[in-house]
């Protein structure tokens, strides 16, 4: 009878064990103070990666074994400071940076892993940021990207972005590239 009781308690014990730990998630109606309801903002802005310059934007920090040789550049990591701006001319407003890493990931295709966040500094969403991560297949004539979070004004924020090559100088390797951002916040 002792054990019976026993054996009784230890899975009555057992099982309230498993309940509490499998309790990990909860959902939360307001996640942070002064939440407020989910809305879209559409940012279009034009990238300037500047590769050749007295001050590029964009630098060469790691090459592999082959990277000088293949085709895609297989290997060759990068990081960057891109100026952000609101028309495609390097003199129009800057709204913004760019700041992250690209990696030539694909021995087959020239494409690229970006992770990227777009640091807002002018208007309603200066000091927040939005964040990127995913594959550039950069021959493709628009590519879509994930948003997978931000801060400030895009916190818990998510969405998508497309690229769009509007310049590339084969001689210096520098680009404009056309951006369409996408973030539900």
């Amino acid at each position: 009878m002792g054990s019976l009781v026993l054996s009784l308690l230890s899975a009555l014990l057992l099982a309230a064990t498993i309940t509490e730990s499998e309790a990990f998630s909860k959902t939360v109606k307001k996640p942070y103070p002064g939440q407020k309801l989910e809305k879209l903002t559409h940012f279009h802005f034009y990238l300037h990666d500047i590769v050749t310059a007295d001050k590029p934007t964009s630098v060469v920090v790691a090459t592999g074994p082959a990277s000088n040789s293949s085709a895609t550049a297989f290997g060759m990591v990068a990081v960057v400071d891109d100026i952000l701006t609101v028309g495609h001319e390097i003199t129009s407003a800057e709204v913004g940076r760019a700041q992250g890493v690209f990696a030539s990931t694909d021995q087959k295709n020239f494409s690229l892993l970006m992770t990227l966040n777009l640091v807002f500094t002018t208007g309603e969403f200066s000091g927040s940021t939005i964040s990127l991560y995913g594959r550039n297949p950069i021959m493709s004539k628009v590519r879509e990207m994930p948003i997978v979070g931000g801060t400030g004004a895009f916190r818990f924020g998510g969405g998508y972005a497309q690229a769009k090559t509007f310049t590339f100088n084969l001689t210096s390797g520098n680009a404009v590239i056309e951006y369409n951002v996408y973030i539900w916040h």
